[in-house]
């Protein structure tokens, strides 16, 4: 997830929050946070650590998400898509209109 830094403080004192019991997720999220800049054409580096955690490789898709970005692996993402159109839709749809 990438988020602009007022929402990720917002998301960090959420995560702070957790129970005890949670401590391995506030480590995970926590524990491999970093600040990245933009280049000069609006390009960040993701660090190789982080690209391997999350399986990206060449091919990505930034999805915005409301509030923060999603960076997906295009192929992981394409896979999870269709599992989830096969699933059918969610209950929660129901009341959307459009």
């Amino acid at each position: 997830m990438i988020f602009p830094r007022p929402e990720w403080e917002q998301f960090r004192e959420r995560i702070v929050a957790m129970p005890l019991k949670d401590q391995w997720l506030k480590r995970l999220f926590l524990g491999n946070a970093m600040d990245v800049d933009m280049d000069a054409t609006g390009r960040i580096l993701i660090s190789p650590e982080l690209r391997a955690a999350a399986g990206i490789s060449r091919e990505t898709l930034l999805l915005g998400m409301g509030n923060h970005f999603e960076l997906w692996d295009k192929t992981t993402h394409d896979a999870q898509e269709a599992q989830a159109l096969q699933a059918g839709m969610s209950d929660a749809l129901q009341d959307l209109a459009f």
